[in-house]
């Protein structure tokens, strides 16, 4: 192993399974969820409620949220958070025991499931930057969204192979989560308490971190970048239509489909942590997106089921490029003390991308047709990286991560 390998900080290996155990936890409660709604309602619609129960909360607390991070220690925010979303799994597995469970007992946990990833998460994302050189933060943030990934994709492999095991006992799927959170509530003990920077009574304003986002270019060229173009590109909405309308492969495929990005943002993140960007780094970016915008072309002009994979895997590792770009000019250009604030708000930024990038894939479907629609969001990717390049000189003059362009 490299000397200077960051695998030899025992502090930053505790935080990958913290960040390890916490994300396949709720993958596989989501998993679990969306069955166990599903087989109480058997209604989709509901299924639709539950994502709106979990992100109204998000959308709600992002700036306390974030404020919060930037007064008192992250560390014990982090284990809170996680003590909440471990409560939050002993309900549902309660629920899927009490037969008669109403589905407001239900919906009740995902708000406050909501409620814990709000307040979790802008400190789980400014705790790292207090915990890496500014040097390692780079090769740090690629080996932590390696570990997202891979989370991401043993988690609903992990929650099926269980339920097969089980003959779909949902209370056993639960509680694998519920084993999970505590394994990392162990490792999130076991880490350091870090204080975060000194505060001024200005600096403790609600809306510091959105002004200070407006006010930095290069940081708001780096999150309104991404925020565009996944609202225009997104396509994974749309991907139960492909799998069953245009290439004809099942449910089955349908898995492989949901996968493939994964795959392709894993392999990426593990080349990034091993060879770290040290150069053009605005450029570079702006070069992923456009190329996220041209494999979105690619999928949906695609009738073959390789072809689409490969596609999907390539636009996921395009993908996988901004976000560590991203995450780090952020977090390299963002004082200690306003982290926790601009994490909230850019994470507001992620959440409203997604969320409203499914809606505007489903009414221009609706209205175009899915091709089309896929289509034509990867071209207005493409138009929003040449935009971006243009009124954002900050983001395309980003030479290193420490350096601020003039």
């Amino acid at each position: 192993m490299h000397e200077n390998s960051l695998f030899r900080d025992s502090r930053f290996r505790l935080y990958l399974l913290y960040r390890l155990a916490l994300v396949l936890a709720i993958q596989i409660q989501s998993v679990a969820v969306g069955w166990h709604v599903y087989d109480r309602t058997r209604n989709p619609l509901y299924l639709g409620y539950v994502g709106l129960a979990i992100f109204l909360p998000s959308l709600i607390s992002a700036l306390p949220a974030g404020r919060i991070a930037d007064i008192y220690p992250r560390h014990r925010i982090m284990l809170m958070s996680v003590s909440v979303l471990w409560l939050g799994s002993l309900s549902l597995m309660s629920s899927s025991l009490w037969e008669g469970g109403g589905l407001y007992h239900l919906y009740s946990t995902f708000v406050l499931i909501g409620f814990a990833r709000a307040f979790g998460n802008p400190a789980s994302s400014s705790y790292l930057p207090q915990l890496l050189p500014t040097e390692k933060l780079s090769q740090g943030i690629a080996l932590s969204s390696t570990t997202w990934q891979l989370a991401t994709i043993l988690g609903p492999a992990l929650a099926g192979m269980v339920f097969g095991m089980t003959s779909g006992n949902l209370t056993v799927v639960y509680g694998t989560s519920l084993a999970l959170f505590s394994l990392s509530l162990i490792a999130l003990s076991l880490l350091p308490k870090l204080a975060p920077a000194a505060q001024t009574a200005k600096k403790l304003e609600l809306l510091a971190g959105l002004r200070y986002v407006w006010e930095n270019k290069l940081v708001l060229g780096a999150i309104s970048l991404d925020l565009f173009a996944v609202l225009l590109g997104g396509a994974v909405a749309l991907l139960p239509v492909f799998a069953k309308e245009i290439l004809h492969v099942g449910p089955d495929g349908l898995g492989y489909l949901r996968s493939a990005p994964a795959v392709g943002a894993v392999v990426t993140a593990l080349i990034l942590a091993s060879f770290p960007l040290k150069r053009h780094v605005g450029i570079i970016t702006l070069v992923a997106v456009g190329l996220f915008g041209v494999f979105t072309i690619g999928f949906g002009l695609s009738t073959n089921f390789e072809l689409s994979l490969l596609c999907l895997a390539l636009l996921g590792a395009a993908d996988m490029v901004s976000v560590v770009v991203r995450q780090t000019l952020i977090q390299v250009h963002t004082p200690d003390a306003m982290r926790g604030r601009v994490s909230a708000v850019d994470m507001v930024f992620i959440g409203a991308s997604n969320e409203l990038g499914e809606f505007e894939s489903g009414v221009t479907a609706a209205l175009w047709g899915t091709v089309p629609a896929v289509v034509v969001g990867g071209i207005g990717t493409i138009a929003v990286v040449i935009t971006w390049a243009v009124i954002f000189p900050a983001l395309r003059r980003a030479n290193d991560f420490r350096t601020l362009p003039k």
